[in-house]
């Protein structure tokens, strides 16, 4: 913790902002109000600087709870699929250990049946495979061997690269090429090649019991493990995985995700945490962060996807989750239980968004109207300043 609090003085203490975050308080608070979510983590970035951070509300609705603090962990949910998994490519990629057009069979032979040998990595990144979006894998199975067996051998919902359909099932297989390729557990991957070189000290797979107690409670479980979820894996298939998989399973707070997403906004270069004073280094080059995050063009269907990344996406009964303010120019994600990290690389914002929207059930959505909402009003701050 002092680390980072000296971490933040020698990045931040030169700097004067005078902006009035009044409104963007009172559209996260109205989420709190409507009970959308009982706890939010914030934080807005321009160019490489923090200019906001504050955690609102409580860890649930009991007016007993305790209130929501900056170190507090959240299930990031599909958010793992780009901060650890689609990372994990991108390094393997840079070390020229794979080539995006290497077909999965190559590193999971067990793969080739169904139809399914002519599947890239590059499919399953651009969530293009033929693979169908998701199994209730707890309904009909209790073991990683059998959740894996089950995926090895499914058969194509539709004819691969004619459209999109985003899959769990795709990163979980993009998690176990990793493996595969690196001789090294997923988890244990992402914290030696990512987590621990960026200072990235609070994030990671799996809390342990000193970590579980500061995890913010995701949904109580009335049709399955029939528990309140807090330092677990919210995610069926990646509960079963061992709290492992590259479609969930990573926690983190709002701080460690704006030092990666601020690294991949500025194409690659971050600052050294082990170093005395101020050293921007490389991370990757800008070239592989800006393969990753551009909407891959020249698809026979239409697309916002990057690879492993989303950019703006088109409107459809639901509202862009980033913004309608928000530039074409820009890449994120979020996940399930109610997280999201975005960029605009033409404003050079960082938008960090955490809360625990499906506390205590999965059932509301409001959320959808939050994000949006937030987002606009944070591009209208900036542009009018």
């Amino acid at each position: 913790m002092y680390k980072r609090f000296l971490l933040i003085i020698l990045l931040f203490g030169g700097f004067s902002f005078s902006y009035d975050f009044s409104k963007i308080d009172s559209i996260v608070q109205s989420g709190i109000s409507n009970r959308y979510y009982p706890c939010a983590q914030l934080i807005i970035g321009l160019n490489n600087d923090k200019i906001y951070e504050k955690s609102y509300g409580k860890l649930t609705y009991d007016e007993n709870s305790e209130e929501l603090k900056y170190f507090n962990l959240f299930d990031l949910a599909s958010v793992t699929k780009v901060v650890a998994t689609t990372t994990a490519i991108m390094v393997l990629y840079e070390n020229g250990k794979i080539n995006l057009d290497d077909k999965v069979i190559k590193y999971i032979p067990e793969f080739d049946n169904n139809g399914k040998s002519g599947i890239t990595l590059r499919n399953l990144l651009l969530h293009n495979s033929g693979l169908k979006a998701w199994i209730p894998f707890y309904k009909y199975y209790k073991t990683k061997e059998e959740v894996l067996s089950a995926i090895y051998n499914i058969t194509l919902e539709y004819s691969p690269e004619t459209k999109f359909v985003y899959s769990d099932l795709n990163a979980i297989l993009l998690g176990i090429i990793v493996e595969r390729i690196s001789e090294k557990k997923l988890n244990h991957f992402s914290t030696e090649e990512i987590f621990k070189k960026l200072g990235m000290n609070e994030t990671f797979f799996t809390p342990g019991e000193f970590s579980v107690p500061y995890c913010v409670p995701t949904e109580y479980d009335t049709y399955w493990r029939n528990k309140q979820l807090k330092g677990e894996v919210h995610d069926e298939a990646a509960y079963i995985l061992g709290g492992v998989a590259g479609n969930a399973g990573l926690f983190s707070d709002a701080w460690n995700l704006f030092v990666f997403m601020r690294m991949m906004l500025n194409k690659g270069k971050y600052y050294n945490p082990y170093t005395r004073g101020l050293k921007e280094e490389k991370f990757f080059n800008e070239k592989t962060v800006d393969l990753f995050t551009t909407k891959v063009t020249g698809l026979p269907y239409k697309n916002t996807r990057a690879l492993g990344w989303d950019t703006k996406p088109e409107p459809n009964k639901y509202r862009t989750q980033c913004g309608e303010m928000f530039s074409e120019n820009c890449f994120g994600h979020t996940g399930y239980t109610g997280t999201s990290v975005w960029c605009d690389n033409d404003y050079k914002i960082t938008v960090i968004f955490l809360t625990n929207r499906i506390y205590p059930s999965r059932g509301n959505e409001g959320i959808r109207d939050i994000r949006p909402d937030l987002h606009n009003a944070i591009i209208n701050l900036i542009k009018n300043n």
